[in-house]
């Protein structure tokens, strides 16, 4: 097998690839590089510059080396690398290659630092750029935090450039010409006479040539892929079927398991009895893991019914026992012990409080939230002659190498991690639980390949969940706009959880808690927000856009309220308080496509939301009817900027999908706790929104802001403030508590 072959072990658009005589391009900007991965399956006749781009007679494979979970960035990354390259992108092979520190993220830190988005002074850009020193050191390949366009944008374009220029140089002592005369075009360069070679052709001579140190990059109006709209990559292969999910690989012989672990989350399995379950069809064996057990057979039909056999006695776990204890752990954190940051306090919003004729003042609360992606976890792994491979959607790929080298007890050298393509993960895939589970079981079976699939029970129950959150406010008006506003913010901690889980400690606040509060750009002259970290008992994780999910709705319901008690327009305070010109445009732009102001049928109401999150300013307006049969969203509106738009139809489909998860959140989303256990359990009690109660969405992207952002994330935080701004513009009822189908009664 060639070495694509043994770097993915995998069909998705590169079928088959030979590289004998091929040719790995790219470009690493730093002096001491890490190694590059590529070298590790390397065979006589390949030659590996760089971990980026590979040129075989099968074409240009490019290594996209982020996790494709529907977000488009397997297509994204190819087009950085294409445009540079001079390539079409239907020529291109994008792959996700192997894990590696050497695609580590260095962006990624920068969403956790105590700088907002549009401080763009000295320190705050010094600090980022010291983040990248430590992302190096521990070389942690990750997709999240809206960072992969980010971390890409630059290295992925130079990796082009300087293979482009390498084969250059390669064509021009071919042909005994000068350099300077020579162009490329699609594939192919082109002397001044018409005559003309391949990549291909020149692979071999250019892997002899020193890639440039600063290769030139193209000027943005030279772009012929960049900033328009590309066909998907993958999505012939997703399409036809033949695209390859870890749910989807086969291994001779391999077997498969289901797993049953204690629905009290975290707590250990007493004891257990296996003999009904070891007696029935196709069973091969029943083993204890972690907090329960998993049953092997010779299909998942087979382990699935095995596995509900197994008689488990459980213990019980030391967190409040029902969703009311656990909200009064968050209550209880509103003190000074457990004050965990004040990153914005301007002015003096106590004495301005203490001497307000008038103030309003308030609790919020969000519950709760289930990842739910339609791929349940699942992972194949395979130990044999002290070696472990490890086929798995996830995203953090070269912790898995770390945790199954010591789970197995080898060198992480000889554990080959195969990222696969997801079927969602919304930062579920974050987590690793269901990855080093199948692992432990394999090393059970030491010899045979274990298929580990969790059923859509398994995964709702145990889950690692959105912390439920409670906002408690106090503030008072101008007569245009607040004169002070004092937020609190309370909720378990999902940096503390997550690191923690990886072995690594929390230092300092986790920004995650006052995440799209305090760095609003709002100009408020006595404005504070305070975070408190509520202890964890509860396992709580990254869930789509983090902190931004709760305390956009938070924050955005709260401006409206303060608009609406001084009787003044919701919108146009907003505007008239924004002090960052990219998200005044933002605005301006959803005002004008929604129409905001014109007259409105009898029971119908309109609802804005501004929230910057992850550098994105995103503005929504949404229209709802009150009708007989229950409020009805009839139109939605969005505006981001995101600096620079690579691709407006991805990033149009990420803004839509964004606020429909977003509304499908904040309409019905809710996990609930009695006698320690999860109630919710599939989709019929953890419910979507509907093909008919989803609007019709209208999306416009600016490019205004000052650096190029991602956007998986920042479509979803408006969402739901915009939703209760407008139910409390049709109806009159403010509600401060989602889901809000516990109050509102929704189109159905």
């Amino acid at each position: 097998m060639g070495t694509i072959g043994k770097i993915t072990r995998r069909t998705f658009l590169v079928a088959s690839v030979g590289i004998a005589g091929g040719v790995v391009f790219g470009y690493w900007k730093y002096k001491q590089p890490h190694d590059n991965p590529l070298n590790d399956d390397i065979e006589s006749g390949d030659a590996s510059l760089t971990p980026y781009i590979l040129i075989d007679r099968n074409g240009i494979n490019i290594v996209a080396p982020r996790a494709e979970m529907g977000q488009g960035v397997s297509t994204t990354l190819a087009a950085l690398v294409a445009e540079e390259l001079d390539v079409s992108l239907e020529n291109v092979n994008s792959i996700h290659g192997p894990a590696s520190k050497a695609y580590y993220n260095a962006v990624v830190l920068e969403e956790g630092l105590p700088f907002a988005a549009t401080d763009h002074g000295a320190v705050a850009e010094s600090v980022r750029k010291l983040t990248k020193v430590p992302a190096k050191f521990v070389g942690m390949q990750i997709t999240g935090g809206s960072s992969s366009v980010a971390d890409a944008f630059e290295k992925m374009r130079v990796a082009g450039a300087a293979a482009r220029e390498v084969l250059i140089k390669a064509a021009a002592q071919k042909w005994q010409l000068d350099e300077a005369s020579l162009v490329t075009n699609n594939g192919e360069v082109v002397a001044p006479d018409g005559s003309k070679l391949t990549y291909l052709e020149l692979a071999a001579d250019a892997a002899l040539i020193e890639p440039p140190a600063e290769p030139t990059l193209k000027s943005s109006s030279d772009w012929k892929l960049l900033g328009k709209s590309q066909e998907r990559v993958d999505m012939v292969a997703k399409s036809t079927g033949v695209a390859e999910f870890s749910i989807d690989v086969e291994l001779p012989e391999m077997l498969h398991a289901a797993v049953r672990m204690n629905p009290s989350l975290g707590a250990p399995l007493e004891s257990y009895n296996a003999s009904k379950a070891e007696s029935m069809p196709g069973v091969k064996r029943i083993v204890p893991i972690d907090n329960g057990v998993a049953a092997i057979a010779s299909n998942t039909w087979y382990a699935f019914q095995a596995v509900k056999a197994v008689d488990c006695t459980w213990a019980d776990a030391d967190y409040a026992q029902d969703t009311a204890g656990l909200f009064k752990d968050v209550e209880n954190s509103f003190s000074s012990d457990h004050q965990d940051s004040q990153l914005r306090d301007d002015g003096d919003v106590t004495l301005a409080l203490d001497s307000a004729a008038d103030i309003l003042s308030g609790e919020y609360r969000v519950p709760y939230l289930a990842h739910a992606a339609m791929e349940p976890p699942n992972a194949v792994a395979w130990f044999r002659d002290g070696k472990l491979d490890v086929w798995a959607g996830n995203q953090i790929p070269t912790q898995a190498l770390k945790e199954g080298a010591a789970i197995v007890g080898i060198d992480e050298s000889d554990v080959r991690a195969h990222t696969t393509l997801m079927g969602g993960s919304f930062g579920r895939r974050l987590e690793l639980d269901f990855v080093t589970q199948a692992i432990k079981i394999a090393k059970a079976l030491e010899g045979t390949p274990v298929k580990t699939t969790w059923s859509r029970e398994e995964d709702t129950t145990h889950d690692f969940y959105r912390p439920l959150a409670i906002a408690r406010f106090k503030a008072t008006m101008g007569s245009s706009s607040p004169s002070a506003f004092d937020l609190q913010l309370a909720a378990p901690s999902v940096v503390e959880s997550q690191m923690g889980r990886l072995g690594v400690p929390l230092a300092g606040p986790d920004v995650s808690i006052v995440q799209a509060a305090w760095d609003q750009p709002y100009s408020i002259e006595h404005y504070r927000v305070t975070g408190y970290r509520t202890p964890t008992s509860f396992p709580v994780s990254s869930w789509r856009s983090v902190g931004a999910s709760q305390n956009g709705f938070f924050h955005e319901c709260i401006i409206d309220e303060m608009a609406h008690s001084k009787g003044l327009d919701p919108l146009q305070m907003r505007l008239d308080m924004m002090a960052h010109e990219p998200s005044r445009k933002v605005l301006k732009a959803v005002q004008e496509m929604s129409g905001w102001g014109s007259p409105l049928p009898e029971g119908h109401g309109r609802g804005v939301a501004f929230v910057l999150s992850f550098g994105v300013p995103s503005a929504q307006v949404i229209e709802v009817a009150n009708t007989e049969r229950g409020i009805k969203i009839v139109h939605a509106w969005a505006a981001v900027d995101v600096g620079i738009a690579l691709d407006p139809s991805n990033i149009e489909a990420q803004v839509f999908g964004g606020m429909n998860f977003g509304l499908a959140a904040a309409m019905m989303g809710e996990i609930t706790i009695k006698e320690g256990q999860v109630q919710q359990s599939n989709f019929h009690n953890y419910n979507s929104i509907r093909i008919n109660q989803a609007p019709p969405v209208e999306v416009k992207i600016l490019q205004n802001g000052e650096k190029i952002r991602g956007i998986g994330e920042p479509g979803l935080p408006p969402a739901a403030p915009a939703l209760a701004n407008a139910i409390f513009a049709a109806t009159g009822n403010r509600v401060r508590e989602l889901p809000l189908n516990k109050h509102i009664k929704f189109f159905t």
